[in-house]
């Protein structure tokens, strides 16, 4: 029986909250850098407090990510809102600018809780050939989230008149109050059921398996490093846009609109995936994903006009959309059992990894070279995850598109000693044609 039977209710209500919580940190991460700006910071300091976003999550992700092999996933969801809704509210009352790097890690660490709790839900409650299906839905919601944060933080937000200040204030209060509203969705999002992929961590081997172990296993690293890759684009966008805005003299509602046409761009992509996947293969499509978004990265760091930079932005969100929902099905489906929520912990942390170092990268390119490089620099790191994702077309066929399990997970249904004694893989003992 599959996993979704009866009803895929849970995932619906856990897209909504992600919706929200992730509405509410897309609307904050902008309205933190124009309340910098207006306590003076510059590039440098906006990178700064970007990176510092991530930095609280990289000591955190592990732990939560062992308690959530052998434990419960849901209790996170609540803790993470409650931290995201203090980052935001405080945040806004904050007066300086190490109070506001505190408080956007205070935000940063609430978000990772949240999302560890809901991969592993996720991951834990999907068959094999709905993992690509589900985390597709599932990350629609960040998508929402992302399309709906930027066009409210460019609407409160006013720079006339030097009420920015104030303004930005504002948008993080409401941010706080739509991370609360979350809440109202998250009722039996976690069900305990015998027969499902990544059954509850009382029924995982007890076995612990160690960070190396996990690392080393074929499949998880290169799942990260596409997700930190396209996790640093969207971050530097997210954070760098009102300031190349700024100086291009392109106003916060329309920087507002340009974040959102990227993420509604993603959204469409997401809801594409599968026939995509159908057509061309989950490497091939991460790969030909990767190499598009690496030259709409770079292409905005050229002086082009607010219309051709929506266009730039909109190509660049339906590449990026690509990734984050499949590394998670490569992550979860390359983990040694009984460590796949440590798996995911591990690709978050990465991604944190990147959030801190990326736009630490960037400020200091920004300060020596204009707001232009950073956009450079991550379109270098875009083309090498594409090279890393086409590795696995070299010297060996392509993994079926139509399966949803992955190339480790397959050889390990073939090479299982019931696989050989009974011909049982695929029905035959012959290559599925």
């Amino acid at each position: 029986m599959k996993s979704s039977e009866p009803g895929r209710g849970w995932l619906l209500r856990l897209v909504i909250a992600f919706s929200f919580t992730q509405g509410a940190v897309s609307m904050a991460r902008p309205a933190v850098s124009y309340r910098a700006l207006a306590l003076g910071a510059d590039a440098r300091a906006i990178g700064v407090i970007a990176g510092v976003y991530a930095l609280l999550p990289l000591f955190a992700a592990v732990p939560l990510g062992r308690r959530t092999d052998h434990g419960r996933c849901a209790p996170l969801l609540p803790i993470g809102v409650a931290l995201i809704a203090t980052g935001c509210a405080l945040s806004g009352t904050a007066g300086s600018l190490p109070a506001m790097a505190a408080w956007s890690g205070v935000m940063g660490l609430g978000h990772l809780s949240f999302v560890i709790g809901a991969q592993s839900i996720v991951a834990r409650q999907s068959a094999p050939d709905e993992q690509d299906r589900n985390f597709g839905h599932f990350t629609i919601g960040a998508s929402l989230g992302q399309l709906i944060g930027p066009i409210a933080a460019g609407l409160v937000v006013s720079e006339h008149d030097g009420a920015m200040g104030r303004t930005s204030a504002t948008a993080l209060f409401v941010s706080a109050a739509l991370t609360a509203f979350s809440l109202t969705s998250l009722w039996r999002i976690e069900r305990r059921r015998a027969g499902t992929a990544g059954a509850p961590g009382k029924e995982a081997p007890a076995r612990k398996v160690s960070v190396r172990g996990i690392l080393t296993t074929r499949g998880v690293a290169s799942g990260m490093f596409i997700s930190l890759a396209v996790l640093s684009a969207t971050d530097i966008l997210t954070a760098y846009l009102p300031v190349v805005g700024e100086q291009r003299g392109i106003s916060p509602a329309v920087v507002g609109v340009l974040l959102s046409l990227r993420a509604a761009a993603t959204v469409a992509c997401r809801l594409a995936i599968t026939p995509m996947i159908r057509l061309m293969g989950r490497t091939v499509l991460m790969a030909v994903s990767c190499l598009g978004a690496a030259l709409l990265c770079a292409g905005i760091a050229l002086p082009v006009p607010a219309w051709a930079l929506g266009v730039l932005l909109a190509g660049l969100g339906f590449c990026l959309g690509v990734g984050q929902p499949l590394s998670m099905t490569t992550v979860v489906q390359a983990a040694p059992e009984g460590a796949r929520s440590t798996a995911l912990a591990l690709r978050l942390t990465g991604n944190r990894l990147g959030q801190v170092a990326a736009p630490a990268s960037a400020g200091v390119l920004a300060g020596l070279a204009g707001t232009a490089a950073p956009f450079v620099m991550l379109g270098g790191l875009l083309l090498i995850s594409a090279a890393i994702a086409v590795r696995p077309l070299r010297g060996r066929p392509p993994a079926d598109p139509g399966d949803g399990r992955s190339a480790p997970e397959k050889r390990r249904t073939e090479e299982s000693p019931a696989s050989r004694g009974t011909g049982a893989s695929r029905g035959t003992g012959r290559p599925p044609g």
